[in-house]
């Protein structure tokens, strides 16, 4: 179904549970082939790879953080570029995510992942040790302090919108409150009425910059499910955000984002708690996922796209990603392995390069060793969210899921 001239989403096959699904994304820049991993480029950049690198191990679509690129090196540069994609070099669809995660993480002091566990005390007041709250949320948005000179900013949804809109990404969120598991269910409750007030705010203030910028390509705009754990709360955010449409025009969101804090163990359960609510016609993202258990529970339950920063993260640290489990790449047992990092993998890395090589490049500290240990972690995830989407579109789903997760367990657990 198209929701404007550039933008739209097409159910092609169903799993038979009735959740999950493959399809296309039709976007100014190109088409994305759903399920897919979204590579992630934080600032307009993914980390140790250039856009033809990215390109090249697959990826389809390369998602930014407005937060970050507000800071630096401002949205106004950006847009002055031509978007996003002409200012890094990529010519493919792009993502920005509204900045959300980041005042969270400002706030209570957790950067790396919400997808946590729920023991330990609940407590509104959630704050890391060792950490200072820098973000502050009101009604109408957030103060934060900048992480790289300490200025102080301000966040609203209008705020948000006119950063993404500047970024000019083809698909950018909506700004939420995000919560951390840590968080009570009263404050879980408040949270989630105050995004949904913003998501109208975003929503409109989207509609009135469309209208603006019509010499630019269409931007969709995608709502953002919160509610932590509870099933009440998601079910409950997926039917407003569902229901929204602006003030003015009576426009929906064009697709949805699944956000938050997801308690690790149920991650499929929720998603699949959001697919039975949200429209059959609009695209789903699953925000910061890439554990490959997490991707086939995600895709089972009908999430369509996907993004996380991890595989570039821990391959900057030597981790290396296989179908036989992880390993570090700069133990002892690899100072000799005159082998690729994962026999039959065909990304530039592992068609050049040895175990042993790569061992010798990170004790040496040089920079290659992180850039083909990225290439290599980018390559596995985009290409088991490819051979997930065959399994989908064959019939061999459960199958496929079942031997490749026994084989990935199995070699880990002997690590």
């Amino acid at each position: 179904m198209a929701f404007s001239d550039d933008f739209g989403f097409t159910v092609r096959t169903r799993l038979p549970n009735g959740r999950g699904r493959t399809g296309v994304i039709t976007t100014p820049h190109g088409t994305i082939r759903t399920p897919a991993f979204v590579v992630v480029g934080t600032k307009a950049a993914v980390k140790a790879m250039l856009p033809d690198q990215v390109a090249a191990v697959g990826g389809q679509a390369v998602l930014a953080n407005a937060f970050h690129l507000y800071l630096q090196p401002g949205a106004d540069i950006v847009d002055e570029a031509g978007g996003l994609g002409s200012f890094m070099g990529w010519t493919g669809p792009t993502f920005t995510d509204s900045g959300g995660f980041q005042v969270m993480s400002l706030g209570s002091g957790f950067k790396k992942t919400l997808a946590m566990d729920v023991t330990g005390l609940q407590n509104d007041d959630v704050i890391a040790e060792g950490h200072e709250r820098q973000a502050h949320v009101d009604e109408d948005g957030v103060n934060f302090k900048s992480p790289l000179d300490g200025s102080r900013h301000r966040f609203t949804p209008e705020v948000s919108m006119r950063v993404q809109h500047g970024l000019g990404a083809d698909i950018m969120f909506a700004f939420d409150e995000l919560t951390t598991l840590f968080n009570t269910r009263e404050y879980q409750v408040e949270a989630l009425e105050r995004t949904r007030r913003w998501a109208q705010r975003c929503l409109d203030e989207h509609v009135r910059l469309t209208g603006s910028r019509r010499h630019r390509p269409y931007q969709a705009l995608f709502g953002v499910i919160q509610g932590a754990q509870y099933e009440d709360l998601r079910r409950r955010a997926c039917r407003d955000l569902s229901a929204m449409r602006s003030a003015d025009g009576d426009r929906p969101f064009d697709g949805y984002g699944i956000g938050g804090a997801i308690e690790k163990a149920r991650l499929g359960e929720i998603v699949g708690w959001c697919a039975d609510e949200l429209p059959e016609d609009r695209p789903r993202h699953l925000l910061g996922i890439s554990e490959p258990e997490d991707l086939f529970a995600a895709c089972a339950a009908g999430a369509d796209t996907f993004d996380c920063v991890n595989p570039s993260r821990v391959a900057r640290n030597a981790a290396i990603y296989t179908a036989d489990g992880r390993y570090n790449v700069t133990t002892a047992a690899n100072r000799r392995a005159f082998v690729p990092l994962e026999e039959g993998c065909d990304c530039y890395t592992c068609t050049h390069c040895t175990r042993a090589y790569l061992h010798h490049l990170f004790k040496a500290r040089e920079i290659d060793g992180k850039v083909l240990a990225t290439i290599h972690n980018e390559r596995f995830t985009v290409r088991l969210v490819d051979q997930i989407r065959r399994s989908m579109e064959d019939g061999s789903f459960e199958d496929f899921r079942a031997e490749w997760l026994g084989r990935y367990r199995s070699a880990a657990s002997t690590r």
